[in-house]
């Protein structure tokens, strides 16, 4: 106990200075007051949500998880079933239990009931999935995502299959998604602090050891994959309060890979790398996104051709993974200036 509370004590900047990253962004999208902007901010913190929620599981465990968007979209469907009016429910998804079609909750209230949601059928999948290991334990993360979409692109009295939810309460003030960002960043540290994560990267980088050693491998990893599962819930219904739509193959494989591949350049091993991570891409797609609309320069219109984002995201990933396989940070995290904290996990096993 005293060993984890120096641990936290040392390591407490590192999400204070995640936070202060993030309420600069949206201190910046209130200031130029531009709407668009504004939504871009939105997105952002969306993203660090997924992609934090993504490193509490793949950054402490090691194992690369290609399946974790589905639990999104039990989060955005939770947050449409808890929150769209009545009415409009009957018309789009009649077979819904009767409590559940007259169940009409606050934004806020449906999204923490969404994580819970999430965080259950996490646990479920996990205790089958966790005791595999390497590409087998990847592989069935992603045969679980394939499942979870088919189900929902055909229960049509229940999801509507693959027309869209419309009716969702859409919120458009920042603080909410900055509310949650932060909520997440400080889960994704406290348990990498905690007894269950120090277990569980004990278990990533000396897995024998571990074991020998008394670690409940994968217990430790049904503990990542459930708490990880319930953030990915809490991204999927923000996600659906911000754009009030949703879809099946919104949470397939595009948003499979953008989230990896932002974890990835981030870095795999660290919590600083999975939120840069967010800001650098996001910013490059952004910058990508405006390129394909046009951007006027003098008499002429410079413009690239539709589906750029995903190219050049594929060509970021090859020059990092060539240049530096592990990722912008590494499994370094971001201190205070001077000080010379050890980063949970290396060296507190």
């Amino acid at each position: 106990m005293a060993k984890r509370a120096s641990i936290a004590r040392r390591t407490i900047a590192t999400p204070v200075i995640l936070c202060v990253i993030l309420l600069g962004l949206a201190l910046l999208a209130l200031w130029t007051g531009s709407k668009p902007f504004n939504q871009t901010i939105i997105e952002i913190f969306l993203r660090v949500i997924l992609v934090v929620g993504l490193y509490i599981f793949v950054g402490n465990s090691g194992v690369i998880s290609f399946g974790h968007i589905g639990f999104t979209c039990l989060g955005a469907y939770a947050a449409a079933w808890l929150t769209i009016p009545p009415m409009m429910k009957g018309i789009s998804m009649p077979g819904l239990p009767d409590w559940l079609m007259q169940t009409q909750l606050p934004y806020w209230a449906a999204a923490g009931l969404a994580a819970l949601f999430a965080a259950v059928f996490a646990a479920i999948f996990g205790r089958i999935l966790m005791r595999l290991s390497g590409i087998a334990a990847s592989i069935a993360t992603f045969a679980m995502l394939a499942m979870i979409i088919t189900i929902y692109s055909n229960w049509e009295s229940v999801t509507a299959a693959t027309s869209s939810v419309i009716g969702i309460p859409i919120v458009r003030t920042i603080w909410p998604y900055l509310i949650g960002a932060v909520l997440t960043v400080f889960v994704a540290w406290g348990h990498a602090i905690s007894r269950s994560g120090l277990a569980l990267r004990a278990a990533r980088d000396e897995p024998t050891a571990a074991a020998a050693s008394g670690v409940d491998i994968a217990c430790e990893r049904l503990i990542a994959f459930t708490l990880s599962g319930g953030v990915m819930g809490l991204g999927g219904a923000l996600f659906a309060h911000s754009i009030g739509v949703v879809t099946p193959d919104t949470f397939y494989l595009g948003l499979t890979f953008t989230t990896l591949s932002m974890l990835v350049v981030g870095g795999m091993g660290s919590l600083s790398g999975a939120v840069l991570g967010v800001v650098i891409l996001s910013s490059l797609i952004q910058v990508l996104r405006w390129l394909e609309k046009g951007v006027q320069i003098g008499d002429s219109t410079l413009a690239i051709p539709n589906g750029l984002q995903e190219i050049a995201l594929g060509v970021v990933m090859i020059l990092i993974l060539v240049f530096r396989p592990a990722g912008i940070m590494g499994n370094s995290e971001l201190h205070w200036p001077l000080a010379r904290a050890e980063e949970p996990g290396h060296g507190d096993t």
